[in-house]
């Protein structure tokens, strides 16, 4: 064998070599992402979650088509972990939770199952399910702080990850002002899970949004307002009785 050809061999060899271990490397960087994404969302492979979805206000067993698009955002990020989604409306999700990951997408005003979550879980957070007075629809309370909705321009939701029960999966609720509020905090996650994860390490967190002019840029511009996690997760104190109240006697 001459020196040409050897050096033809040698630098197949080395290609192949490269292309190997570029190939592992790949292989070994995305196998690592999937895992903490998997961990992120209490999904391993093979596993089945929940999508819990509300229905419109006035409609008949409809769902309204914004949230239809959160349920697609959800799925798609349920696919990629090789799990499968189960989609139960609000009011036939009769079973407890830490078992199987769960999405809970919609405000206590449409569905039952977030307003049961909001109560158990978040006991510090209150939306406003009246509808009068009219200023006051659908405001949000965490920590004694009011944030009022005004639609189409500035829209408060509640992200939340929950880890609760026996079986330690996660909750995931969506809890927006409007059904386009519920896509964006969907959408949000799925842009974000990776820096989430690393911030919160896999525990539970409950950050406010605001979705910014929805009626100019529909649910894609949306601004972190603060992480509420610890006013969220607290019950607000007890009212004191008035002093017109008689004291109670043993």
């Amino acid at each position: 064998m001459n020196e040409d050809v050897r050096n033809i061999v040698l630098g197949v060899l080395a290609t192949g070599v490269s292309a190997s271990l570029g190939w592992i490397g790949r292989t070994y960087g995305w196998r690592r992402r999937l895992r903490r994404k998997q961990a992120f969302f209490g999904l391993p492979s093979g596993s089945e979650c929940l999508l819990v979805v509300n229905r419109e206000s006035g409609g008949d067993n409809v769902v309204h088509r914004y949230d239809v698009f959160a349920l697609l955002e959800l799925s798609a990020l349920v696919k990629d972990c090789g799990a499968r989604a189960r989609i139960l409306p609000h009011d036939r999700a009769h079973q407890g939770f830490g078992d199987r990951t769960e999405f809970c997408v919609g405000g206590p005003y449409s569905n039952r199952r977030m307003a049961a979550h909001l109560a158990t879980l978040l006991p510090g957070v209150k939306m406003n399910v009246d509808v009068e007075p009219p200023e006051l629809r659908g405001s949000v309370t965490i920590g004694g702080e009011r944030h009022l909705m005004e639609k189409g321009l500035s829209e408060y939701v509640i992200l939340a990850r929950l880890t609760a029960g026996e079986g330690h999966r996660p909750v995931f609720l969506f809890c927006g002002q409007r059904a386009i509020t519920n896509q964006a905090a969907t959408r949000y996650l799925a842009r974000h899970h990776e820096d989430l994860a690393r911030r919160h390490r896999d525990g539970s967190f409950v950050l406010l949004l605001k979705v910014v002019n929805s009626e100019a840029y529909g649910p894609d511009v949306v601004e972190l307002v603060a992480d509420v996690t610890r006013a969220a997760r607290t019950a607000p104190p007890a009212p004191e009785p008035s002093a017109a109240e008689p004291a109670a006697t043993a």
